[in-house]
């Protein structure tokens, strides 16, 4: 199966927690990385979800949202610390490419929070990811 998802990140799940309706799972990225994924809890009985099985977390550019600086006080758990290989700017977006620990992650911003947060290439970065916006895929 192919998809236009450019984030497809392989991991390891390492925990799975089912409540009524959601399920929270914990992935293990090849970098390294953990990456919690809220998905229904139908979702992961149908892909019978347990540790140790290989899933790619599946996050679309434009859910990627990018912090310069420390990030503090916010809900948002997956927090992968990069640095910018690439900036591809428009008049209205820009696609920003970062090396994540093992793994690589494009971004859709605007062009105005592009220019805001100085991006360019070489820039530390911390790509922020809400566990809602993640999708898990077996293999």
């Amino acid at each position: 199966m192919s998809l236009s998802i450019r984030n497809q990140l392989p991991g390891t799940v390492t925990a799975v927690t089912p409540g009524g309706a959601m399920a929270t799972v914990r992935v293990r990225l090849t970098g390294g990385q953990d990456v919690t994924a809220a998905i229904t809890r139908e979702s992961a009985d149908d892909l019978a979800l347990s540790p140790g099985a290989a899933v790619r977390a599946l996050v679309k550019s434009t859910e990627v949202a990018l912090a310069t600086g420390r990030v503090e006080g916010l809900s948002i758990r997956n927090r992968l610390p990069g640095t910018v290989t690439a900036l591809t700017t428009g008049p209205a977006m820009a696609a920003v490419t970062v090396a994540v620990e093992g793994a690589e992650l494009t971004a859709a911003v605007t062009r105005q929070a592009a220019d805001d947060l100085a991006l360019s290439v070489g820039v530390p970065v911390v790509a922020l990811i809400k566990s809602t916006e993640v999708s898990l895929a077996t293999a």
